[in-house]
């Protein structure tokens, strides 16, 4: 006689099987059915017992997991107020640390802070004017009203800020993404915006009002937002070869200023 599948598993199966083979071949007119009755009837100790050693198996692991927590509890503490003194790779160099800073108003106008990361940061009307902020992390910073005339502005992660009313007067934007960034009101005449990413909506209303050209680069600002021609838009990006390129000084300067981790 065929036994069910369902009680063809693991090897106490297996003998509780064993043992009521015999009973329910002496009755082959009881059928399948009975032979699957009579084995769940002497199977059910044993999957007592597996359940009740699952549950204490069970409440053993997650003692030992809550003691594991509670004792290392001080290690990881120290491990985290190493991190955070250390900065990981902010607070080293130029590269300032400022994630999530209450920096309403503040001056950082002709200071190096290259690589320094303003995310989250809160930097409505701060002062960066002439400063070098190459690399930096402006990622959802509010910047509204904030003053970045004649700075270096280059290679900057935007993405999601606020810069509405923002001064970016003769600025270097090159190469910046300043995806679902909002320029709402801000000042760009003579702003350098070649090969930057800007979100379509943002530069055909910047281009309605783009004049001037960068007293430091000499482009003209309607042509690096690549106003009037959807082509030229189309084909700028922070990785197009056709615009200008980073100088091979620019390259050792900004390696200089990058932090030494091993020696």
């Amino acid at each position: 006689m065929a036994l069910p599948r369902s009680i063809l598993q693991g090897p106490d199966t297996m003998r509780s099987m064993t043992c009521t083979r015999g009973t329910t071949s002496a009755r082959p007119a009881a059928g399948p059915a009975s032979l699957t009755r009579l084995c769940t009837c002497h199977l059910a100790p044993h999957h007592r017992e597996l359940t009740v050693t699952k549950r204490v198996l069970a409440g053993a692991a997650a003692t030992v997991l809550s003691f594991g927590a509670f004792a290392f509890q001080p290690a990881l503490a120290d491990l985290n107020k190493f991190e955070a003194d250390a900065g990981g790779e902010f607070n080293v160099g130029t590269a300032a640390q400022y994630g999530e800073a209450e920096l309403r108003g503040k001056d950082f106008s002709g200071q190096d802070l290259r690589r320094s990361n303003f995310t989250s940061a809160d930097a409505r009307n701060a002062n960066f004017k002439g400063s070098k902020l190459q690399g930096a992390y402006f990622i959802k910073a509010v910047t509204a009203n904030a003053n970045f005339e004649n700075a270096d502005l280059s290679d900057v992660l935007f993405d999601r800020a606020v810069l509405n009313g923002a001064n970016l007067k003769n600025a270097n934007l090159s190469r910046t993404i300043f995806t679902r960034t909002d320029f709402g009101g801000a000042i760009i005449t003579g702003a350098d915006f070649t090969n930057a990413l800007v979100d379509k909506s943002q530069q055909i209303a910047m281009c309605r009002y783009a004049d001037g050209t960068n007293a430091e680069t000499g482009v003209d600002t309607r042509s690096s937002l690549g106003c009037g021609s959807r082509r030229k838009f189309r084909e700028a990006s922070p990785s197009s070869s056709e615009g200008p390129q980073v100088t091979e000084s620019q390259k050792k300067d900004f390696v200089q200023s990058m932090p030494v981790y091993r020696r």
